[in-house]
């Protein structure tokens, strides 16, 4: 599966199936908070707590996502 075929079923799997699209927006909002505390010049010892929890949040919804992704692709997904 090459680079545009991936991009295809994401946007196919965004428009179509609600799980995805959940996990799709929960990855954006995680990202944003991300940015947010990339843009500070310090963190509190909460906020490098938060930091690190939130990258181990954002890699595991991306893992979701790719999952479902492969699912698609290979035609075991329930839209199939």
């Amino acid at each position: 599966m090459n680079a545009a075929d991936t991009q295809d079923i994401g946007t196919s799997l965004l428009q179509g199936d609600d799980h995805y699209r959940e996990l799709a927006t929960l990855h954006h909002q995680l990202d944003n908070r991300l940015h947010e505390l990339t843009d500070k010049h310090y963190l509190s010892t909460t906020e490098q707590l938060e930091e690190v929890t939130l990258k181990k949040r954002k890699l595991a919804v991306k893992d979701q996502m790719e999952q479902l992704a492969r699912a698609r692709a290979t035609g075991r997904d329930r839209a199939s």
